[in-house]
């Protein structure tokens, strides 16, 4: 499963709410308010931050003229300006239609939306101790501009107008679609309460986002923190292009002749995979897995309790038992109920598999160990790398001299051809302004017609500051309401950045990983919505497009034409990869276990009274009663559980990696069935059709029945993992 935030469309984050307000310029009666509005937009103009986007491709956003100082003025001056567009419509003395509300909602917000793709880069991808106590200092203040624009009473008595006019009168697909969603996310958050209860429940939002930001801030600081130091003596089992990429690391941070291993995740997972070091592996490990759990200043475990709490009663003023239910209402799955029977009826299988896993690594210790060890969670990787070697003569080393970045990069441009009908060439050197010399960027068009379809960034390489992880996110979404606006759209990786005039050469996972985040920008890219509301996205299947495009790494045309050997040039061999599918569901125990009891724990948070809660003692509990394998932690433990206590975009929603990746295997046995395979073009067709071009402009269920013909079944997953595929193989 990957690590990732996307941000589809609109602002993300903790200001999901803003998709309410929208993108681009507002047109609305000559009242007070827009009077006002217009003030303020004057007053922008001098800052870099709020200014329209200029320069080739239909503007883009500024990233050379970035300045700190700018961002927390921006963002006042932008909410300013947007709330009194928001009083514009809400004041408006005509009667409620599609065009004076909804449409007005859809164009206003275009300030805050260019000032929170700045804040955005910031917050992921070049963090400073400066900016997090900026982010301290707004986020309550973001979160009452929230709250004063879904509290707003006539706001939400107009578009109830609108909603229940059209339910007498239905409007055409896409704008009834664009006024369900707005008016359903309205009542999620409260507009019917009273006034107490709309004030109680803009408190606990602020409360919140001061919540989520120090969760954020102290996994963030834990990496920045701890980072493992070694010597030349200590480097046995490591790659070459492991020790130079460490000992660069560890020249960075002022000690030249050692070598450092980094708290993230691309870091601590190779170096946990092939040292030899035993000591230094559970010293990697345990700092990685205690990020936020230090029992210090940046320890996260009372900041759960408090959001458990905060999130429970708050979905209480609307009368939810419990946060999952409220939330889980406009997903797939529906009900908590159902993302669990979904989980529960892989998790037997997974665990059992794990099981089967440690047994083959603690026989294959007792005969190569000079001591006698026990197998632990930091022997997991070491030993399962070994076992691979043993069954499969599959050395993930020799894997990697065929995955270079570059030709991978290209892999993905080809995959992209082949589906989307795109073309990707890199703009001139200095057209368009990054935010880091790594960042590079590409224009992307449609390879019959010649015809522009927006840029694709690339941040690849961690560095100090940097949030771990990978992400896509959008700095312009499609629409053609108000002109067509072509698409700005970005893939965000850690690859561990190797000395000068190094490869760069990842592992098979983290090439998976780069396809997945392309599925995502691909979905961004191939969307054609008019309206900006509907780029947003479905959590539980959202994920689907960008599992799915994984698949095509493995597809002959890619391996035969990009993975070649870095240094020869020549393809990966037939033997390697036959070796490659053959332990295609190899450590599956591992991997599906270490993400189930993340997402299993996710929602029992949810679903327990938080009052009292130990959060480490809660997560040791839970896990046991469910059986978890003591060789195995969750891959995210809750003290640094980003996706579900860092913000809400994921809580009681990382089931859905699972959910989508139901879809993903079934809808990849379409392809399997088909005459021309991965390539078939009428199935391909149908992808770009239903599944990537419509965004959230259609029903996901009924977009993947249109694609399939019938519903997901649970079988098609079972059978890639390799577990016994259940007797009851009925629809997901």
């Amino acid at each position: 499963m990957k690590e990732q935030i996307i941000s589809a469309g609109k602002v993300s984050g903790v200001v999901a709410l803003l998709a309410l307000a929208s993108c681009t310029s507002v047109q609305t009666p000559q009242t007070q308010d827009t009077q006002a509005a217009t003030e303020q937009q004057q007053q922008a103009e001098t800052n870099v931050l709020l200014q329209e986007w200029s320069g080739p491709y239909q503007g883009v956003p500024a990233f050379d003229k970035m300045n700190l100082a700018d961002l927390k003025p921006a963002m006042e001056k932008a909410m300013a300006i947007n709330l009194a567009e928001i009083e514009a419509i809400a004041n408006n003395p005509q009667p409620a239609t599609f065009e004076n509300t909804i449409e007005e909602m859809e164009r206003a917000g275009e300030e805050l939306n260019r000032v929170f793709t700045y804040y955005g880069i910031w917050g992921s991808n070049m963090s400073t101790p400066e900016f997090r106590e900026i982010q301290k200092e707004m986020a309550p203040k973001i979160s009452e501009f929230s709250s004063k624009i879904s509290q707003n009473e006539k706001l939400f008595q107009r578009i109830k107008t609108v909603y229940e006019n059209s339910q007498k009168n239905p409007l055409p697909a896409d704008q009834q679609r664009v006024v369900d969603l707005i008016y359903k996310n309205f009542a999620m958050e409260g507009a019917d309460l009273s006034p107490e209860k709309k004030k109680r429940y803009a408190e606990i939002n602020k409360e919140l986002s001061s919540l989520y930001t120090a969760f954020g801030n102290n996994i963030l600081a834990d990496e920045e923190k701890y980072v493992v130091y070694f010597t030349k003596d200590q480097l046995s089992g490591l790659p070459e292009s492991f020790v130079k990429a460490a000992a660069k690391a560890a020249a960075d941070r002022g000690k030249p002749g050692q070598y450092a291993v980094t708290n993230t995740r691309s870091s601590m997972d190779q170096f946990l995979t092939y040292s030899d070091e035993r000591g230094l592996r559970e010293q990697v490990w345990k700092n990685y897995y205690s990020r936020g759990d230090n029992n210090d200043a940046n320890d996260n475990k009372q900041n759960i309790v408090n959001i458990l709490k905060l999130r429970k009663e708050r979905v209480g003023l609307m009368g939810y038992d419990n946060y999952a239910e409220w939330r889980l209402q406009d997903r797939m799955a529906k009900t908590p109920e159902a993302a669990m029977e979904l989980m529960m009826a892989v998790w037997p299988a997974a665990t059992a598999r794990a099981r089967e896993e440690v047994a083959d690594m603690q026989k294959l210790a007792n005969a190569t160990s000079k001591t006698k060890i026990t197998i632990e969670p930091w022997d997991y990787r070491y030993y399962a790398e070994k076992v691979r070697k043993d069954k499969y003569d599959l050395d993930s080393d020799e894997v990697k001299q065929y995955l270079e970045l570059g030709n991978l990069t290209q892999a993905m441009f080809f995959t992209a051809g082949e589906l989307f009908n795109f073309d990707f060439k890199p703009v001139p050197e200095g057209s368009v302004p990054v935010f880091h010399e790594d960042v590079k960027v590409w224009e992307v068009t449609d390879k019959t017609s010649g015809e522009h379809i927006g840029l694709w960034y690339l941040d690849p390489f961690a560095r100090q500051g940097k949030r771990s992880g990978a992400w896509a996110t959008t700095y312009r979404a499609h629409t053609t309401f108000d002109g067509k606006k072509n698409v700005l759209s970005s893939n965000n990786s850690n690859f561990v950045k190797p000395a000068p005039g190094e490869p760069v050469l990842v592992s098979w996972d983290d090439a998976t990983t780069f396809f997945h985040e392309f599925g995502h920008a691909l979905h961004f890219l191939a969307s054609n919505v008019k309206y900006p509301t509907l780029n947003s996205g479905v959590r539980d299947y959202t994920e689907f497009q960008s599992q799915l495009l994984e698949r095509w790494l493995s597809t002959d045309k890619v391996i035969n034409q990009f993975l070649k050997h870095y240094k020869t040039g020549e393809p990966m061999p037939k033997e390697l990869v036959a070796k490659i599918e053959k332990a295609a569901t190899f450590n599956q125990g591992f991997e599906t276990t270490e993400f189930l009891a993340s997402a299993l724990m996710d929602m029992h948070f949810h679903l327990a009274d938080p009052n009292n809660m130990d959060p480490d003692k809660f997560e040791k509990e839970t896990l046991a009663k469910l059986g978890m394998p003591k060789e195995i932690v969750m891959r995210h433990r809750s003290p640094h559980f980003g996706h579900v206590f860092s913000g809400e975009g994921y809580a009681t929603a990382y089931y859905g990696y699972m959910w989508a990746d139901v879809l993903t295997s079934d809808a990849s046995e379409a392809f399997t069935e088909a005459p021309g395979g991965f390539y078939d073009k009428d199935v391909a067709a149908k992808l770009v059709k239903y599944l990537f071009a419509p965004r959230n402009s259609m029903d996901p269920a009924e977009a993947y029945r249109m694609f399939r013909g019938r519903d997901a079944k649970i079988d098609a997953l079972m059978r890639d993992r390799g577990f016994p595929v259940p007797n009851n193989q009925g629809k997901k």
